[in-house]
């Protein structure tokens, strides 16, 4: 009998025991609004964090630094999630299915294939989805709330053009950047430090500091774990203060410390290279017809690829027409021209189309192409250079100036998306 009490006890006390137990390991670190960031989903941020970065040769910052780092990327992520979710953003499994489609061919890869080097990386296939799907769904929040919102004037476009008429070459820049965000009522002692802890990571940059690495541990960019690179980009499509500060820098040069409504930045300048100016040169323009296939609930993937298969081998063995096959098989509004489109030049394309027939000869028929609309036989029908017209000079002025603006202007909206939200930490409470 007593040894049945003892056994009841025992098992009455390990249910809070366990709760316990499950409560330290998951510890809330952080409150976001009406939801919480747990010590799991944390450590897990910082796993992948040190991976990314070990890839990349990058050597990881000091527990405590990334700590931090990856503590205020899930913050800024959390208030962008909650926001999407509360406007309506979603991404459906066949949406997600196909963005994962499209990064498993985009790393020559068949899914089962992307699906095993993932596994092989440690990390898991539900995981990635996962993730993949907040991406987008960020990516989609960003477009609306800010690139949709970016005005850009006839004026501005005038300007730009007559600047970019008078200069024979433009330059490129490969650059990276270092940002230190501050918030949009911060107090004249929080913005001193915050400018004394960028000239400090600054004058570590000069004396020979990773660079990268110093992106890791304290910049609050989105870039941050790409070691803040930036990439190529053209003068006139970099905001004003970059671009002024970047002029005076020679390659492997460190700027001073810069100061924008987002914050403090710092600049390195990893190269630099002369380009054609916009409009100065002819453009390259294709002729093409193509044959679409789109995938439904009725027409899977394979179904697609098959049927382009067949209609490809009955093309280039001359027993049949490209056109009458399009007007036939095609999907696509240009069916009914043979699948004809006008004249195209580059950019007026999706990437994965643009690939694919930048690489076709004249006459030549692709393999089957998988886009976000389906899958495509693509044919070059022929090429010429041209000048750009003066309309087309104006549409790329204002997608420049746009870019332009963009980064600053997400920048500054993720300010003010942190200042708004309600954010208790908790990381100190051990």
């Amino acid at each position: 009998m007593m040894s049945r009490i003892l056994l009841l006890v025992v098992l009455a006390w390990l249910p809070s025991a366990w709760a316990q137990r499950s409560l330290l390991v998951d510890r809330i670190v952080a409150v976001v609004n009406k939801e919480v960031i747990t010590a799991s989903e944390l450590n897990e941020a910082i796993g992948a964090a040190e991976r990314h970065l070990r890839r990349r040769g990058t050597p990881p910052p000091e527990r405590e630094l990334l700590e931090r780092q990856m503590l205020e990327r899930l913050i800024l992520d959390k208030a962008q999630l909650q926001m999407a979710r509360e406007t309506g953003i979603r991404v459906d499994e066949v949406q997600l299915d196909r963005a994962v489609q499209r990064i498993a061919e985009q790393n020559r890869m068949t899914l089962a294939e992307f699906r095993a080097a993932l596994e092989r990386d440690n990390v898991a296939f539900a995981a990635y989805r996962e993730d993949l799907r907040e991406q987008i769904v960020l990516s989609r929040l960003r477009e609306r709330e800010v690139n949709d919102k970016i005005q850009v004037s006839d004026g501005e476009i005038d300007l730009f053009l007559t600047e970019a008429k008078a200069t024979a070459e433009r330059v490129e820049y490969n650059l990276s950047h270092i940002l230190l965000r501050i918030p949009e009522q911060a107090s004249p002692e929080r913005i001193e430090a915050a400018r004394s802890r960028a000239e400090k990571v600054m004058i570590e940059a000069r004396a020979g500091g990773d660079f990268a690495r110093l992106a890791a541990s304290y910049s609050d960019a989105s870039d941050a774990l790409q070691g803040g690179s930036i990439g190529w980009r053209a003068q006139d499509r970099l905001p004003d203060l970059f671009a002024s500060a970047l002029v005076s820098l020679k390659p492997g040069d460190i700027s001073d410390v810069l100061r924008s409504p987002a914050g403090f930045h710092i600049l390195k300048l990893v190269d630099r290279r002369g380009a054609a100016a916009a409009g100065a040169a002819p453009v390259q323009q294709t002729r093409l017809r193509h044959i679409l296939i789109r995938t439904s609930d009725s027409v899977s993937e394979d179904d697609a690829r098959r049927r382009l298969a067949n209609l490809r081998e009955r093309i280039v063995s001359g027993n049949a027409d490209f056109g009458e096959m399009a007007r036939v098989h095609s999907d696509d509004g240009t069916s009914a021209r043979g699948g004809e489109l006008d004249w195209i030049h580059a950019g007026d394309t999706v990437p994965d189309f643009e690939r694919a027939y930048l690489e076709l000869k004249i006459d030549e028929v692709s393999e089957p192409v998988r886009t976000p609309f389906g899958y495509h036989l693509i044919q070059v029908l022929e090429r010429r250079s041209a000048d750009m017209s003066a309309e087309r000079r104006r549409l790329q002025a204002r997608q420049a100036l746009r870019d332009r603006k963009s980064d600053d202007a997400y920048q500054e909206w993720l300010r003010q998306l942190r200042d708004q939200t309600y954010v208790e930490l908790k990381l100190e409470e051990r």
